[in-house]
């Protein structure tokens, strides 16, 4: 079925504006008509169907089914729970805090945090359908990891005192978390809204990543990456890794950079890892996170979540070469 989009392109390019197959403006300009009509149509029809069953589970559930449960159903539970919903940066305040007065550990809860923002369903099914099952599953295996450990590693360092005082004196029951409508319509209301929040959210980015990826595709030789980004280059990682920082996108609208990086021959771990720094540090979440936590602990996540990066990174380039 994805075809379509290909065939589209073809006719848009080939018949319409007649343009010559082999020149740099085609071909980048083939990549945007076609990413954008095929990512479009998945974000849109991924997004409804997920955001209908997601309806099960809300954020209330979810801190009631972590609640309670042993280390080693907890931690597992939490990094499964977040990859399977990932709210949004407006419910990190309320979450960090619910599942904290619920008796949640600090380490869990972290867990959670790490893993919602990075494993994004809806960007690991347009993954999967642009650039095959063997990276998706690579990206979800790999940021399920980094969560469980990170996590782990908070309790251990036992930060607990890097969370603001106020956090710790909310009585249980004081914050409220969002609900849905558990009905049929209700569920259907809800998804629908969800197309038009995270499709209106984010589709400038979207828009931007495959414009990237598309100048990327068209106009910079292959020759450039290979020298600059193979893997034997042992700075290609950790510099994929510092660009994505800064990048304010998500997982989804890094996508077609990743993609067409992969099509000029850079290693897939470079490619993920420059995604999942894209998709996990991102600065407008540290500053939420700031009204709970402390720069300290902020500090210690960004740098774990930039070591595991590297690591990742260098890992799959060893795995795949």
């Amino acid at each position: 079925m994805l075809n379509w989009f290909t065939d589209l392109a073809d006719l848009v390019v080939f018949h319409f504006l007649e343009m010559d197959s082999g020149s740099k403006a085609t071909r980048a300009l083939h990549f945007f008509i076609e990413d954008v009509t095929k990512i479009f149509f998945l974000l849109v029809t991924i997004v409804f169907l997920i955001g209908f069953f997601r309806s099960l589970v809300s954020p209330e559930r979810a801190r009631k089914m972590i609640g309670g449960q042993s280390p080693w159903k907890s931690y597992p539970l939490a990094v499964s729970l977040g990859a399977v919903t990932p709210f949004c940066s407006c419910s990190s305040v309320p979450l960090f805090i619910g599942f904290l007065e619920a008796g949640i550990p600090l380490g869990v809860t972290m867990a959670f945090l790490i893993t919602s923002p990075m494993i994004n369903e809806v960007a690991v099914l347009v993954l999967a359908s642009t650039m095959g099952w063997k990276i998706a599953v690579a990206y979800v295996i790999t940021g399920l990891a980094v969560g469980l450990l990170g996590g782990l590693a908070v309790a251990a360092l036992k930060l607990e005192h890097h969370v603001e005082e106020y956090v710790w004196k909310i009585r249980m029951g004081e914050t409220t978390l969002p609900t849905t409508d558990s009905t049929l319509p209700g569920r259907i209301r809800y998804a629908s809204s969800q197309v038009r929040e995270i499709v209106g959210r984010i589709w400038p980015y979207v828009l931007g990543g495959i414009g990237v990826g598309a100048m990327l595709h068209g106009f910079v030789p292959q020759s450039f990456f290979l020298e600059y980004a193979a893997a034997d280059n042992p700075m290609a990682v950790p510099v994929a890794v510092l660009l994505g920082i800064p990048l304010y996108s998500n997982a989804t609208g890094v996508i077609p950079v990743a993609e067409a990086l992969l099509a000029k021959g850079v290693p897939i771990g470079t490619a993920l890892a420059l995604m999942m720094s894209v998709a996990a540090i991102s600065l407008p979440e540290m500053i939420i996170l700031r009204k709970v936590i402390k720069l300290p602990l902020i500090g210690i996540f960004v740098m774990w979540l930039f070591i595991s990066f590297v690591a990742v990174g260098y890992l799959f380039n060893a795995i795949f070469a």
